[in-house]
């Protein structure tokens, strides 16, 4: 442990640099709370999605990381804003028209348009829940709803009352002049209607702890900022939430930025410290365009899960998080062969590179062992050429490569065989551009054919491939690249391919020689 805790403290990996830099906040004394506060945010007005799941994984990451630096317990809350008012019936759920009459109440004083759960915010709650459980994150969960009802908020919410002009120059510098003129830091839940109000203070009494205002009859109210009566607005929320719970750490996705300084800001008036922040740079669709809940562009867990295994989805998730990336359909091979790249190097690392491998962060110290012995991206190309309709197909070929693999001795390489073929069928399949080979290329795989039905080599895909190398440099191909590129768009309908000894090893010396003779009889182009 001392190994790693000194290659730790000099890791550039960004879990350990984040660690370090929350480590200093306490270098002179430890929290008067006994632990150290990680905090994540969910808006439970629609299902939990990747970016949640990137939250809580990179928060995770930086917590284990934390652990190792340092003695200081920790803890991570996921809170749950769920005592926001629905502004809008989403549009995938049942029995919207029940939603629309429920419109601006809480989320927890909505029905479940399931019909499962208290609420429909009670619904999406359970949802998270099982999300980050299905996960294995460790957490504590916390809703808005009982944190403002059950009083816990009841101390800050009554500084808020005392402050409110502070708080309110801070939040008015940064609205438009229409909006200051209706704008408070406070939000009156309605005693009748049950509604979030967005509506103007006559008063704030900080005596009292009550704000006074009226409805949209003209009725006035007064009512108590305590006990789940008012909630604040959003941006408040946050600084006001930081301050009651005495949060450390936090992070988001850059459009929230802009907006860190009256987060803090709001904290510090409301006598709490500012936490440690990281922003992280946004997802971004096929077509470089953010990813967006209601556009429903770009991936979902579901569809990461559907073809690849929650730990490449983790990989991603670790890979640059202050770089902008495109989460689409096609980021998934590379991020599963890469992760069991990292996997396979882990054990020969010292505890230096241990420290700097994404999948120390993935399995918090303990990685297991990878018995991927085949890549997926050949995967992919044997399920192309097999034609093979589920993972049986493919094990054929497997057994013959390594015979020792079996799917109980490498369930990761059988969990990886089915997702490989559902990743062809649905999207390699419909995307593949066969071609004729050019009278160069045409020349270079009749005299590959040649060498293959001469060949006395075995299996060994290092030899293979320079015997593919050879054919390649003796045709006259230059760069020796556009050798390769042709043989992928002509055997494979592709531009890239895996490395052709290797897929030949795979898929067999008789089999591919097969292949190469049904191209240069014009079948596969045709």
């Amino acid at each position: 442990m001392s190994d790693l805790r000194d290659a730790a403290m000099n890791s550039k990996a960004w879990p350990f640099e984040e660690a370090r830099r929350l480590l200093k906040r306490y270098e002179k004394a430890p929290p008067e709370k006994g632990h150290v506060l990680f905090e994540t945010g969910y808006g439970p007005s629609g299902l939990p999605h990747i970016g949640t799941f990137g939250e809580v994984a990179r928060t995770t990451m930086i917590r284990r990381a934390f652990e190792v630096i340092s003695d200081i317990p920790t803890r991570l809350i996921c809170f749950s804003d769920d005592l926001d008012g629905m502004r809008k019936v989403p549009d995938n759920v049942p029995n919207p028209e029940m939603l629309r009459e429920h419109l601006q109440r809480p989320l927890t004083s909505v029905p479940d348009p399931f019909g499962e759960y208290e609420s429909f915010g009670h619904h999406n709650n359970a949802m998270l829940r099982r999300f980050l459980d299905t996960f294995g994150f460790e957490y504590e969960f916390i809703s808005a709803t009982d944190f403002y009802r059950s009083g816990q908020f009841d101390a800050v919410l009554l500084r808020a009352a005392e402050r409110y002009d502070d708080l309110m120059q801070v939040m008015l510098a940064s609205l438009r002049e229409e909006r200051q003129q209706t704008y408070s830091i406070f939000l009156p839940i309605h005693p009748e209607t049950g509604r979030v109000m967005y509506v103007p203070m006559k008063e704030v009494n900080p005596r009292d702890g009550t704000i006074t205002f009226d409805d949209e009859t003209g009725r006035e109210w007064t009512l108590p900022v305590t006990g789940g009566n008012v909630k604040l607005q959003w941006k408040p929320d946050f600084g006001a939430r930081w301050a009651a719970l005495d949060v450390d750490f936090e992070m988001y996705g850059k459009d929230h930025s802009t907006n860190t300084p009256i987060y803090d800001r709001i904290c510090e008036i409301l006598g709490g410290r500012k936490p440690e922040h990281f922003t992280y740079e946004l997802f971004l669709d096929q077509n470089g365009e953010k990813i967006s809940k209601s556009k429903g562009n770009g991936l979902t867990i579901d569809e990461w899960l559907t073809y690849a295994s929650p730990e490449s989805l983790s990989y991603f998730m670790y890979q640059k998080p202050k770089t902008a990336k495109r989460m689409y359909f096609d980021v998934i091979p590379k991020a599963v062969d890469e992760y069991h790249q990292q996997l396979k190097a882990y054990p020969g690392q010292d505890a230096a590179g241990r420290a700097n491998n994404p999948v120390w962060h993935i399995h918090g110290g303990n990685p297991p062992e990878s018995r991927m012995v085949v890549p997926f991206a050949m995967l992919l190309n044997l399920a192309s050429v097999a034609g093979a309709k589920d993972k049986a197909g493919l094990w054929g070929f497997i057994r013959r490569y390594a015979p020792d693999a079996s799917p109980e001795t490498n369930p990761d390489l059988d969990a990886a065989a089915e997702f490989a073929v559902r990743y062809f069928r649905d999207f390699v399949a419909p995307t593949r551009q066969f071609r004729a080979p050019t009278e160069q290329e045409r020349a270079a795989m009749a005299d590959l054919v040649a060498r293959l039905k001469a060949w006395q080599g075995g299996l060994d895909a290092e030899e293979l491939q320079s015997l593919v190398f050879a054919v390649g440099k003796e045709h006259g191909f230059e760069p020796l690249r556009d050798w390769f590129t042709a043989l992928y768009e002509v055997l494979l309908g592709a531009s890239q391919g895996p490395r052709f000894g290797g897929f030949i090893a795979l898929y067999g010396v008789d089999e591919t020689v097969t292949l190469l003779e049904k191209a240069l009889a014009g079948e596969l182009a045709a």
